[in-house]
Order: structure tokens, then sequence, then C-alpha cells
């Protein structure tokens, strides 16, 4: 029979490995967190722009009605039978059309990105501590799923609340 002849050398050994990985754990979830904002970030700014461009074509589309405006209360008072207002109208209407398009494409990028919080990475930590805390890991159900429980007594606590 080989005993070990220093137990202490392997607990240190132990401890300091555990000690490693759980650092390396740490960083890994720090990064997952970064990654998740930087996600959340790029869709709020991409429906910023959008908003933006929408503003600009809701902008020259109001100067297209208004300079239509003009044309046609000129025409209105005139015996002139120039409807060149016409055309005004009709760009300044796809103007308004695109700009629509533009607010909807915007609206859609927000909700994307809102609330910028880190899902995954929340959701990762709370199965690390599971995990921790109890013998038996926890099983997450699917991509931002809710998490089962192994143990089955820390199933019925949670329901409980």
């Amino acid at each position: 029979m080989a005993d070990n002849p220093n137990p202490t050398s392997d607990l240190a050994k132990a401890v300091q490995e555990v000690s490693e990985r759980a650092s390396l754990l740490v960083r890994e979830e720090i990064e997952l967190a970064k990654a998740e904002m930087t996600e959340k970030v790029t869709k709020l700014v991409k429906g910023a722009v959008a908003g933006i461009i929408a503003g600009v074509f809701a902008v020259f589309a109001l100067v297209y009605l208004l300079h239509s405006l003009s044309w046609g209360i000129w025409a209105a008072l005139s015996n002139d039978a120039n409807y060149v207002w016409v055309g005004y109208v009709i760009v300044g209407g796809l103007l308004l059309l695109l700009g629509a398009l533009g607010g909807f494409l915007a609206l859609r990028f927000m909700k994307g990105g809102s609330p910028p919080t880190p899902v995954r990475a929340i959701e990762e930590a709370q199965l690390i501590k599971e995990t921790i805390q109890t013998s038996r890991p926890a099983k997450p159900i699917g991509a931002g799923g809710v998490v089962e429980h192994s143990d089955p007594r820390a199933g019925a606590v949670e329901a409980q609340r």
C-alpha cells in the first residue's frame, strides 16, 4: 500500500486548484457579461441610428409638404392651371413612408436591445451558485429558460416562494 507521505501537500494542491478554477470561472463570467452588454449596446446604437435617419426623412418630407402647400395655395388663388405642386405632394408622401419605415426599424432595434442586462451571464451565475450550494448541479432548460434543480428540495423551496 503506497500512502502519500505528505497529505497536507495534497490538500494544499487541491485548494490551489479549486482557487484557480474559481478564478477562471469568474473571469469567464465577466467576459460573458461583457459580450452580452456589447451585443445589447450594438442593438441600441443601431436603433438610435435608424431613428435619426427616420427623423431626417421626416424633416425632408416636411420641407416638401410645406413647399407643395405654398404651390397649392398659389394654384388655388390663381386662374393658372399649373399643378406642379402635385409632384411635391407625392414626393413628400414617399418621404413620410420612408420615415415611417425607418421609425419602425428603430423601434424593433430598440426593443431587441433593451434593457441592456446580461441575461445569460446572470443565468450562468445562478447555475454556478446552485452547483456550489448543493451536492448536485443545476440543469438549465433551453436558451434563457428556467433553471431546473437537481435537488428536489431546492425546487420545492423555490416553488413555495
